[in-house]
């Protein structure tokens, strides 16, 4: 079944999904065989990284797969450790050769890493991969304001999309507020937060049993009605298909406020700050 997925348009034009699908965690041929279900499901953005160890799992996914390469999105990811501009232009070029892929879709820099503080560096060569073909658009993950306020300064280029962790206990408002002013779109990783958390939730239990959804759904159309991509990850085609299915309904402002108030200052999963996490 193909579920009809509304795309949102990046700053240099690309057309990118509202929703995709996240593969951390997942590897070697049970990896396979997720991706290929997703894609089956109707997903049409699948999310990877090189320290996900599973590039390879997601290319040979892709190449088993009916649909067109040409209607797949696919995001990978610079680690920490490969922040100089000629390591940076290795990694990318290794992590096609993982895919099998000619070019990636998006390619963003995990992480600020702002102790070591080459991201400036990082990113020149993610301009220059750009410009040769090698990725469509580039942007960032977990770069907080005064990260990308440097990389307009010393490039004058600002990213596409910046992905960060948002959730209900994290609503992010401060920077989604500077991606919105900066024409930066905004992309959650773990939009579910910790799931079994979420689902004893009562105010999301509630807003869930008004609309005879799970609370799954309710907070990922609280994010499609937010502006925010997600990248859900689901192992059961059940659950992969739950996650597409919401579409046909929509929250009003009660239910959004409801949801957002839910919003914690400490409401990060595993406390990794931008501003002093370090990723290699």
């Amino acid at each position: 079944m193909n579920h009809h997925i509304p795309e949102k348009i990046l700053s240099d034009g690309l057309h990118i999904p509202s929703i995709g699908f996240g593969t951390a965690k997942l590897n070697g041929h049970e990896a396979v065989e997720v991706v290929q279900n997703a894609i089956r499901s109707g997903y049409r953005l699948i999310d990877t990284a090189f320290n996900y160890d599973n590039e390879g799992a997601v290319g040979e996914a892709i190449r088993r797969s009916p649909v067109s390469r040409s209607e797949i999105m696919v995001t990978s990811k610079l680690p920490g450790r490969y922040h100089s501009y000629e390591e940076a232009v290795k990694a990318i070029q290794e992590s096609l050769l993982r895919t099998g892929l000619d070019y990636f879709d998006l390619y963003l820099i995990h992480w600020p890493n702002p102790e070591q503080d080459n991201y400036v560096e990082a990113w020149q060569a993610l301009i220059d991969a750009r410009r040769w073909g090698l990725v469509r658009s580039i942007g960032v993950c977990n770069f907080l304001p005064e990260h990308l306020d440097n990389l307009k300064e010393k490039t004058g280029v600002l990213p596409t999309l910046n992905q960060i962790e948002m959730h209900p206990y994290f609503i992010q408002e401060t920077q989604r507020s500077y991606h919105d002013e900066n024409g930066i779109l905004t992309e959650a990783w773990s939009p579910l937060a910790r799931a079994r958390e979420l689902q004893d939730d009562p105010v999301l239990a509630k807003v869930a049993e008004k609309h005879g959804k799970s609370t799954a759904q309710i907070v990922l159309r609280w994010h499609y009605q937010l502006g925010t991509i997600t990248i859900p990850k689901a192992s059961s085609p059940e659950r992969q298909m739950e996650n597409l299915s919401i579409f046909d309904f929509e929250l009003d402002d009660e239910d959004i406020n409801r949801i957002s108030s839910l919003t914690k200052e400490d409401g990060r999963i595993d406390d990794q700050n931008p501003a002093t996490y370090e990723e290699f």
